[in-house]
């Protein structure tokens, strides 16, 4: 876990287990954490690490269970959860169980069924064409699941990539590219178990938006969240469509990509400064 410094009750990020935590610290000028640490809030990130061989069994479920709800635990004051995409599924399940004084989801999908249908077909019959290549390993590689999210709009990452050859290769614009590139085709292994849970029981089968995903014995209804919610969707996104938000709380639209909405020449005046807004309200302070 690394502490952002800041002041106030804690507020724990929980990143996705996709792509490295950084990229809510992505630059010394582009970092939502050390921007809300100066605005007096007192961050937290958890870094998930690399999975070992003895982590394949742990899932996406397991994952909040072992690791995510005893460090919360550890803490030993009330926390504010937030949630960035699948953390942001992780979260809420930790959320309603009792264990946050509130939650914020930031691009966090749940009901997966909003997912368009092509898209989420080829993700959930991806598995079929992994498994044999993951079980061996342990793990599910990361470059499987970027591979299908480039097909979710293979024109967009050609284009992007085309726009970036236009470059002055010296200029903020390509340095900045460039990191945002390095944190999109980085990343630890999923462990077994949560590969074929995202997979197979998310995107295949909905289990979560069905109200069927079980965490800690108890299956998450986010009609019964105990605390309040700020859920940060976009109309724009994606990869996470808005469509497939938990829809709990107080909810904030925007009209910016699921990266962008992050790091994006507008995230601050779109998403940072809004959620600095929501944080120091009194029911979270």
């Amino acid at each position: 876990m690394r502490d952002y410094g800041g002041s106030g009750p804690p507020v724990l990020f929980v990143p996705s287990l996709i792509n490295p935590p950084h990229v809510l610290d992505l630059a010394a000028d582009n970092s939502l954490l050390r921007w809300l640490a100066a605005q007096g809030v007192r961050p937290l990130l958890i870094d998930w690490g690399n999975p070992t061989g003895t982590d394949r069994e742990m899932s996406v479920a397991g994952h909040v269970e072992a690791l995510l709800l005893p460090l919360i635990e550890a803490l030993g004051e009330p926390v504010t959860l937030a949630g960035y995409c699948l953390g942001g599924t992780m979260a809420l399940a930790a959320a309603a169980l009792g264990r946050a004084r509130a939650l914020v989801l930031i691009a966090a999908p749940w009901r997966f069924a909003g997912f368009p249908g092509d898209g989420r077909q080829a993700l959930a019959g991806s598995w079929d064409r992994a498994a044999p290549t993951a079980e061996a390993l342990g793990v599910l590689p990361m470059e499987v699941l970027q591979a299908n999210f480039w097909q979710l709009e293979p024109a967009r990452t050609i284009t992007k990539f085309e726009r970036f050859a236009r470059l002055d290769p010296t200029s903020p614009e390509a340095r900045a590219f460039v990191i945002l590139e390095d944190w999109a085709n980085d990343g630890p292994p999923l462990t077994l178990a949560a590969a074929r849970e995202l997979l197979v029981d998310f995107f295949g089968a909905d289990l979560s938006g069905r109200g069927a995903w079980r965490v800690g014995g108890r299956a998450i209804d986010p009609g019964e969240l105990p605390c309040p919610a700020l859920d940060i969707v976009s109309t724009t996104d994606r990869i996470v469509p808005a469509a497939s938000a938990a829809g709990v709380g107080e909810r904030l639209t925007l009209d910016l990509g699921h990266v962008g909405m992050v790091v994006g020449s507008r995230a601050r005046t779109s998403l940072w400064e809004p959620l600095a807004r929501w944080l120091s309200t009194s029911h979270i302070s």
